[in-house]
C-alpha cells in the first residue's frame, strides 16, 4: 500500500461518446494503468440513450422493456441506464491505498465521494440499504458499477442530473422496482453539468485522496 499522500490524476472531459467506443477507450486506458504507462485517469461524459446489462442481469434473466437499446457489459450490477442528462464517471485508478483493500471499501469511498459532492450543492444525499449508490430522499440518483483488474478500475458511477422524462424511470434498474431511480431535475433540484463536475473535483482530494493534475477538452 502506498503512503497517504495525493496521487494525481489527468482529468478527461469528453462531452457525448459512443457507450462502444467509450468501452474501447477504458480497455486501452487500464492497459495503459496497469502497466504503468499512465496515471490515475477519470473520464467525464455523457452517452447517447443505451441500458448495460450487466452479469446478475444475465444470470437472473432481467430485461429492461422494449423500446430501449442494450449492450452486455462486464461491469458488477445489474441494469444501468444511460443518457442524456446522466454525468458518466469512469476512474481508471489502480486503487492500492490503506482505506482501499477490497471492493466494498472502493465502493463505499465512490459513495460518500458523490454524497460530499452533492452536499456542497445544499443536496441532502445518502446511501440506502436496500442497494449500493448513492440516495436523495427515497429516491436514486447514483449507480455504481466497477469491474477490476490487477486493482486498476475500469467502468463506474453514473449521477442522473436532467434525464428525459420517463426513460430511466421506466424499467427496475439494479433490482429495484420501476420509478425507483430518477434524476435531480424531477426531485425539483436544478443543476448543470459543469456543476457536478467542479464538486467532484473539489472534494476529490478530501474523499479519494487524489488530486487533478491536469484538465484536458
Amino acid at each position: 500500500m502506498v503512503g497517504q499522500g495525493m496521487q494525481p490524476v489527468s482529468v478527461l472531459e469528453l462531452g457525448f461518446v459512443p457507450y462502444e467506443k467509450a468501452v474501447e477507450e477504458m480497455k486501452a486506458l487500464q492497459t495503459k494503468r496497469i502497466e504503468g504507462i499512465i496515471q490515475d485517469t477519470l473520464l467525464l461524459l455523457e452517452h447517447d440513450e443505451v441500458v448495460t446489462i450487466g452479469p446478475r442481469a444475465r444470470n437472473d434473466g432481467i430485461i429492461p422493456p422494449s423500446g430501449y437499446r442494450t449492450v452486455n457489459v462486464d461491469r458488477g450490477g445489474g441494469l444501468t441506464w444511460h443518457g442524456p442528462g446522466q454525468l458518466v464517471a469512469y476512474p481508471i485508478f489502480l486503487w492500492n491505498r490503506e482505506s482501499e483493500k477490497n471492493v466494498s471499501e472502493i465502493i463505499s469511498k465512490i459513495e460518500e465521494w458523490v454524497i460530499q459532492s452533492l452536499n456542497l450543492l445544499g443536496i441532502d444525499a445518502h446511501r440506502d440499504e436496500r442497494m449500493q449508490g448513492v440516495w436523495v430522499e427515497n429516491q436514486k440518483i447514483c449507480s455504481i458499477g466497477l469491474s477490476f483488474l490487477r486493482w486498476v478500475s475500469r467502468h463506474g458511477f453514473t449521477i442522473n442530473y436532467d434525464t428525459p422524462a420517463g426513460r430511466v424511470e421506466g424499467f427496475a434498474g439494479c433490482g429495484l422496482h420501476a420509478q425507483t431511480t430518477t434524476s435531480l431535475s424531477k426531485m425539483g433540484y436544478f443543476v448543470s453539468k459543469e456543476k457536478l463536475v467542479s464538486a467532484l473535483l473539489e472534494t476529490m482530494p478530501r474523499i479519494i485522496q487524489r488530486t487533478n493534475t491536469e484538465k484536458e477538452d
